[in-house]
């Protein structure tokens, strides 16, 4: 059955208690960086702001724990407190039933009723859980985003410690199911690595074999790309012949690859400013629609904060923000599943196995 987005019902802003509700209060930033008291903090889910009497207005790009700015055109944008300029206008009122002119809409999507019973077995996510038609429903999602949407993927470096896993994600970014890309510095180190040296780590990628002085390998490919000054460089001079970077970069996909306090190297195109990251992120983070995350606990809860449940397309059009998190930890799972999204799925596997399934499961649909 092909994939559709669920219906969206707004507020009825006709009942008696939107009519007579106040419009937003918006007091100005007298402190760079410092919100004025009683600032309203934006959720994941929708939010409407009557602006006007008998004007609500939804934030067409949220994301949570920011405030809400009122522009000169009088148009809505959201900021992180970092980015608050003397003069900014702030939403405020932390009542979230319209008695500030605020409005958080929590159950606007029209999605399948879950079991309503008291008592039911096997009702959160465990290793034990059967995830069979949560993959049957994402191959359905992505083949529809790959046509209508934008799809994020937030990789861990596990995903490049296996042949087969590299090459399906490669496969994946050739035929289109990839449009945008969140990582650290190691996922494109080793995967350099295996590109060089046919290693991650040190160890073979297929036999699991450990080279000789393996553990200088991940070393050596940081060396060589920092002598050439940025992967495309390696690529040029067919350095870098094969894997996911090769395939993101070939095809133009952007990327942005955040450093952290323990990183080697790090690679030319890593972020050292984590707050450059951040806001690098956040470019790509509102363009998504469906978010994918694997194996990576640290920028899966990050790039989670950044995402809200919806998104507003083709102006007027309120629709879902899809979340999968893909791990073997049952914690980072359940983390970003009870994130407070509607939209947040949880599949307990081994990252590798769950990409070549994902490939092989697309392409056998596709035929």
């Amino acid at each position: 059955m092909p994939f559709s987005l669920p219906s969206y019902m707004p507020p009825d802003f006709s009942k008696p208690d939107f009519y007579n509700a106040p419009i937003v209060k918006f007091k100005p930033v007298h402190q760079p960086g410092v919100a004025p008291d009683n600032y309203h903090a934006t959720s994941v889910f929708p939010e409407y702001f009557q602006v006007r009497q008998n004007q609500w207005r939804v934030l067409k790009e949220s994301r949570m724990d920011c405030v809400v700015v009122l522009k000169k055109d009088d148009s809505l944008i959201v900021k992180e407190f970092r980015h608050l300029n003397l003069g900014d206008r702030v939403a405020c009122g932390r009542r979230e039933n319209g008695e500030d002119g605020i409005y958080v809409h929590t159950n606007g999507f029209d999605f399948p009723d879950q079991n309503s019973d008291k008592f039911a077995f096997r009702t959160c996510f465990t290793r034990e859980t059967s995830f069979s038609i949560d993959y049957d429903k994402l191959y359905e999602l992505i083949e529809f985003e790959r046509r209508h949407g934008f799809i994020l993927w937030v990789l861990g470096p596990a995903l490049v410690f296996d042949r087969d896993a590299r090459d399906a994600f490669a496969a994946l970014v050739e035929k289109g199911y990839v449009h945008g890309m969140l990582a650290g510095n190691a996922l494109p180190t080793h995967d350099v690595e295996g590109a060089l040296f046919g290693t991650a780590l040190g160890q073979e990628l297929y036999s699991k074999q450990s080279a000789p002085q393996g553990h200088y390998k991940h070393l050596d490919a940081l060396n060589t790309i920092r002598a050439l000054g940025s992967m495309q460089k390696g690529i040029e001079k067919e350095l870098i012949n094969d894997g996911i970077m090769r395939a993101v970069i070939s095809k133009d996909i952007p990327y942005v690859l955040a450093g952290s306090i323990r990183d080697d190297g790090p690679l030319p195109e890593v972020i050292e400013n984590v707050y450059l990251a951040q806001d690098r992120m956040r470019t790509l983070t509102r363009q998504a629609t469906t978010v994918i995350t694997l194996a990576t606990q640290l920028h899966a809860i990050a790039t989670g904060n950044m995402i809200p449940s919806y998104t507003v397309i083709k102006e007027k059009q309120v629709r879902p923000v899809y979340f999968y998190s893909v791990d073997m930890s049952e914690f980072a799972v359940s983390k970003l599943a009870n994130r407070g999204s509607l939209t947040a799925r949880a599949i307990l596997t081994n990252v590798q196995d769950f990409v070549v399934t994902l490939e092989r499961g697309l392409k056998k649909r596709i035929g």
